[in-house]
């Protein structure tokens, strides 16, 4: 099945600009912020409370959606994609609205450290905090700490990841759900999702590449399970799974294996492969194809079984 036409028209007005790669990085995340103005307003929620809490290297923003109604609520702790370098807590809103109303709880989104001026491991060590923030406030916040589960997309998947294996293996909190949305979980370019996706689907070789250089202090970074967390040896105990992919995404083989992992471990995991999407489809292409919408309310539907489960 070729990419769904709505997408390949995208793709074909991203590729009028300039590759992101080739740009200073205060232009590439200046450029993001500006796309904004194309897309609708997103969706009302109940209410949105802008705030920081404190982190490893001083305090992270972050952003709480409450949904509708009384609490306490579930929540789910938003970490942003962007390969580590761009996003923040605007390029993520409307994405973060219609998952507090799809899955009717608390949503926190973590604007952690960016590389390259905070290279890993800020990113996980800022996200790990802020997850620990919220389960220690949870009634200040009206949620319900048994019910906390961790979500991102593509790197902000590899922060779910690999926060949620930190947490297994600290003093917690417990998490009940992780959602990774086609997420990076290592740095092997030599996939065959690469050989078949690496050019001329929104997400290239060289800006995977880019990211990393960005990101990773050296190569031995490569092999840390906080970076890396395909190369984690143990994920017996961790939280079950959602794990989204994308057939035209040069991270889809890896998401893969790590669903398989995940479910060698023993861990449930829903495995989903969309066959004419590209990477991260659900926020890119929220406002350009249904098939985004549908898959954000497939994302409601299994967190808010995953709550009621606990």
């Amino acid at each position: 099945m070729p990419v769904h036409p709505t997408v390949a028209a995208w793709i074909g007005l991203m590729n009028t600009m300039p590759a992101l790669e080739t740009l200073p990085v205060a232009d590439g995340r200046a450029g993001v912020i500006a796309g904004l103005a194309l897309q609708p307003p997103p969706p009302a929620v109940g209410h949105v409370i802008n705030r920081a809490v404190p982190g490893p290297g001083g305090d992270i923003p972050v952003r709480i959606y409450q949904p509708f109604g009384a609490g306490p609520f579930p929540l789910t702790m938003y970490f942003h994609g962007g390969g580590f370098v761009i996003g923040n807590l605007d390029t993520h809103d409307g994405l973060c609205r219609h998952l507090c109303l799809a899955a009717h709880c608390v949503v926190m989104a973590v604007d952690y450290r960016l590389a390259p001026e905070h290279k890993f491991p800020a990113a996980h060590d800022d996200c790990l905090a802020a997850t620990k923030w919220a389960a220690a406030n949870a009634g200040m916040l009206g949620i319900d700490p048994r019910r906390i589960a961790l979500a991102g997309d593509s790197a902000g998947g590899n922060l779910t990841a690999a926060t949620a294996i930190s947490l297994r293996d600290s003093d917690g909190p417990t998490i009940c759900a992780q959602l990774l949305d086609c997420p990076w979980l290592d740095y092997d370019t030599t996939t065959s999702s690469y050989r078949e996706n690496g050019a001329g689907y929104f997400l290239t070789l060289p800006l995977m590449k880019w990211f990393e250089g960005h990101y990773l202090r050296g190569a031995a970074d490569r092999d840390d399970p906080r970076a890396a967390p395909l190369k984690a040896k143990d994920l017996r105990g961790l939280p079950p799974a959602y794990v989204l992919t994308a057939q035209f995404d040069p991270l889809r083989d890896e998401g893969e294996a790590y669903a398989d992992k995940l479910a060698a471990a023993g861990v449930p995991v829903v495995r989903k492969r969309y066959s004419d999407m590209i990477h991260a489809f659900p926020g890119l292409s929220l406002n350009v194809v249904s098939t985004a919408a549908e898959e954000i309310a497939a994302h409601g539907a299994w967190l808010k079984a995953r709550f009621a489960s606990v």
